[in-house]
């Protein structure tokens, strides 16, 4: 059993410590505790080369990880002998790297750097919050122990079993008398089993005369009629042929629908009952927001650092490096394999080429910043927008006089981490529940006995998750008490409205459970080849006349190189003016994603513009499959870079509650990172 584990930065700070019992708790607070004195009787002498420290009955083991400036440490009682101790301390450093590098390296870089944007955001009044970075690192290092905890209690099962003695092989008899045994020595019990094997036999042998009469002293075969009399009564009777159905000329009844309904989830109250499985499968209790001192149901922030902590993501993370650790591969025993390490030096020789205290030229700069565009395009950022940000770093920096190898290195990181900043910060509001409020709060009964509601109109191509990702936005409002009128406008795939139908539906369902949503959810339908405009003019005065808060109008999937479907969707919009145009697409898309959306923008602007308004484009995106790109974010970087309007959400899973706010701070550390 581990008394007390640490991890430390060399500079003096404690990123995460945790003591296992009483005794450790509250000897690690004092001067006396095992890491202090390791400190100043070990590491500080600098006897670093030896893997062992004793001291006061404890036995502690350290390991280091340079690129990082961390030293990970682990003490427990000397009299236990704990033989895994090397190979957890090694798993849990290739491990806490692994999984909070984004956050290491901006942490390692605000020692010895100016505070960047992305690095304020990670701070609570100047300090940094450990507590609250590493959250999940707890139960990650419960289960990365137990595993290897289990393993060596095998192993001392497996020594302590007695070893099976070796069995000789009999020598085959001589033809000499003397070694014939004899068959008086046969035990009685040798006798018995004799016996049984006799009369199995004759049992084996009476069976192959299946067919045969046996009579006295010889067998003779049996006559033809007694063969059939016995096929007759043995043989089992088939069953009658299947009846073919007969089709009339009327429309089926009731009952002839009730006998053709084959499907395994009929329930005897005609389908009202619903079983609490299936609502609890449509959500995700661990993905759910949380509600603010105003009531407000807000969805949470995706954090790309602890969302790799949860689930089967961290059960991943732990079986690699436990099975790689186990099987005796050392893990970052060599700073320059490390994923960390590769990214602090990602520019090293680059940067070394530069030199003394003297002014930076382009000249200098150009292999730096072709550098950092290879860098940018492995983390799925298009190739023009990549030229254009390393452009605008290299413009920044040119003149600027810098000294050694630190300052250029600084300089550029940082550069370049403000220039990603100024992009992805959004120029306009991203709160929709204010919207929506100020919304109603226009009403006014002199002007209007209706009041409008808050619509907004999701567009994209084909197959990126419209009407999946409008369902989960839907549920988000019926969480804030709004009342939602959902527009199928996708008149021309077919199954689209049965789509929204069951989304409907199901959120219905989750409004009643959960007591949310004053007015819950509708679907306003007029079926397939429908003009989209039309439809979502009705739904919008039916929404009027019914006081619905909010209208989402679901549109069909379109090429943006298709331009008659591009000008019915300009249509829609000109003819509606939805508060919000929300472009939905992938972020697992590069390159495609600035032309979808540079001729979605243009053409709306183009084909919705009337003699007395001008055109209307994009005002906010939804990326949908965040959940299959890990790090590479290089998506939401070219979307926000052509457009200049921010992502509003971020859909990252299948259920209704996998929708997430984008941090600013989150993607820059991910593009950074290696």
């Amino acid at each position: 059993m581990l008394d007390h584990c640490s991890i430390s930065h060399k500079g003096g700070l404690v990123l995460w410590a945790r003591s296992f019992t009483p005794a450790a708790s509250k000897l690690s607070t004092t001067a006396a505790s095992p890491v202090n004195n390791l400190v100043r009787e070990a590491l500080i002498e600098g006897r670093t080369a030896e893997d062992n420290y004793e001291k006061d009955g404890y036995s502690i083991k350290w390991t280091f990880a340079n690129e990082m400036g961390l030293i990970f440490v682990i003490a427990y009682q000397r009299i236990l002998h704990l033989t895994y101790v090397e190979d957890l301390l090694q798993a849990m450093k290739e491990l806490f790297i692994k999984l909070f590098t984004p956050f290491l390296l901006a942490f390692v870089q605000s020692l010895t750097a100016k505070t960047t944007e992305a690095s304020k955001a990670l701070t609570i009044g100047g300090a940094w919050d450990f507590a609250a970075a590493f959250a999940g690192w707890n139960s990650v290092f419960d289960k990365l122990l137990k595993r290897f905890e289990d393993k060596a209690a095998d192993e001392r099962k497996s020594r302590s079993k007695p070893v099976a003695r070796a069995i000789q092989t009999p020598t085959p008899p001589s033809d000499e008398a003397d070694n014939v045994p004899s068959q008086a020595h046969v035990d009685a019990s040798d006798a018995e089993a004799i016996a049984r094997n006799v009369q199995a036999l004759k049992g084996r042998l009476k069976g192959k005369k299946k067919g045969m009469r046996v009579t006295s002293g010889y067998s003779t075969p049996a006559s033809g009629t007694e063969c059939l009399l016995r096929l007759s009564t043995d043989t089992p009777k088939r069953k009658g042929t299947k009846t073919m159905r007969k089709w009339g000329e009327t429309n089926p009844t009731a009952d002839d629908m009730a006998q053709l309904d084959f499907s395994e989830d009929k329930r005897s109250d005609g389908g009202k009952s619903v079983d609490s499985a299936f609502l609890k499968s449509l959500v995700d209790e661990h993905s759910r927001g949380a509600r603010t001192k105003d009531g407000l149901y807000e969805i949470k922030d995706l954090d790309l650092n602890l969302g790799t902590l949860n689930g089967a993501a961290a059960d991943s993370a732990i079986d690699d490096v436990f099975n790689r650790t186990a099987a005796g591969k050392a893990a970052l025993t060599e700073p320059s394999t490390s994923t960390a390490a590769s990214t602090l030096s990602a520019f090293t020789g680059l940067f070394s080429r530069i030199t003394g205290s003297k002014p930076l030229s382009k000249e200098d700069l150009a292999p730096i910043l072709a550098g950092m565009k290879d860098h940018l395009m492995k983390k799925n950022v298009a190739v023009d927008i990549a030229d254009k940000i390393c452009e605008g770093v290299g413009e920044s920096l040119v003149g600027k006089r810098v000294g050694g190898f630190g300052g250029v290195k600084t300089h550029v990181r940082g550069a370049l981490s403000d220039a990603i900043t100024r992009v992805l910060t959004p120029s306009t509001s991203t709160d929709l529940l204010l919207a929506v409020r100020n919304k109603r709060a226009e009403f006014n009964p002199a002007i209007s006995d209706k009041r409008t509601p808050y619509t907004m109109t999701f567009v994209g191509v084909n197959g990126v998750g419209k009407s999946t990702n409008l369902s989960k936005v839907c549920f988000w409002l019926l969480q804030n008490n709004f009342r939602v009128l959902i527009a199928a406008c996708d008149t021309f795939r077919s199954g689209a409205v049965e789509q929204l139908r069951v989304h409907v539906r199901n959120l219905s369902l989750l409004a009643e459970q959960t007591g949310t949503g004053k007015g819950g959810v509708e679907l306003y339908e007029r079926g397939y080849g429908k003009d989209a405009a039309g439809i979502a003019k009705e739904a919008i005065s039916y929404a009027k006349d019914n006081e619905f808060d909010v209208v989402l109008i679901d549109t069909a999937g379109r090429m943006q190189d298709n331009e008659p479907l591009m000008k019915a969707l300009a249509k829609l919009v000109a003819v509606n003016n939805p508060d919000k145009i929300i472009f939905v697409g992938e972020a697992l898309v590069g390159n495609e994603a600035t032309d979808q959306l540079t001729k979605f923008d243009r053409s709306l602007k183009e084909f919705s513009s009337t003699a007395g308004r001008p055109g209307r484009g994009i005002d906010g995106m939804l990326v949908t499959k965040w959940d299959t790109v890990d790090d590479k974010v290089g998506a939401a970087l070219s979307m926000t870079y052509v457009t200049g309007k921010p992502i509003l959400f971020v859909g990252c899973g299948q259920t209704y509650t996998d929708l997430r706010q984008l941090r600013v701070a989150h993607v820059v550390q991910a593009l950074l990172s290696d």
